[in-house]
């Protein structure tokens, strides 16, 4: 049988909320625009947060298990809603940034492409309502970071 999650979201003030889930916390708010005060991140905007996590870990995961050297990673995700309601994110894009030594290119490509199609459960849920675009930038690091 399927795991069964639970969230609870709780109103603190006016249009602030706290997240709560496994034992963490995350603060909710909404823009001032929309009667909130930006004293958290936006339900929308912790999807692409959710995005980024969820790929980050299966890249990092597959590239360890390749044994490629990477020294600092990094997952840069921008999206585009639509005007109407319900304002569904249209486009997003995903860059990964990675710093290592001699990281294999098609490695990562690799990694991105299982995460992307296979295993990242929060960009299958999302490419029903955007398209998803990823790239990759590798940085060779400097040899005091060795």
């Amino acid at each position: 049988m399927s795991e069964k999650k639970r969230s609870t979201v709780i109103l603190r003030d006016e249009m602030i909320f706290t997240g709560y889930d496994n034992g963490y916390t995350v603060p909710l708010d909404a823009k001032k625009e929309a009667g909130g005060h930006d004293a958290g991140i936006s339900p929308m905007s912790l999807l692409l947060t959710s995005l980024g996590g969820c790929t980050a870990m299966d890249v990092i995961s597959i590239l360890r298990k390749k044994k490629q050297d990477v020294t600092a990673f990094e997952v840069q995700v921008e999206g585009v809603r639509a005007d109407e309601h319900p304002k569904v994110w249209t486009e997003i894009w995903v860059k990964f940034i990675l710093t290592g030594h001699n990281i294999d290119q098609k490695a990562v490509d690799r990694a991105i492409e299982l995460s992307r199609d296979k295993y990242c459960g929060a960009a299958a849920t999302l490419r029903h309502t955007a398209t998803i675009h990823y790239t990759s930038e590798i940085i060779e690091a400097d040899d005091a970071e060795a």
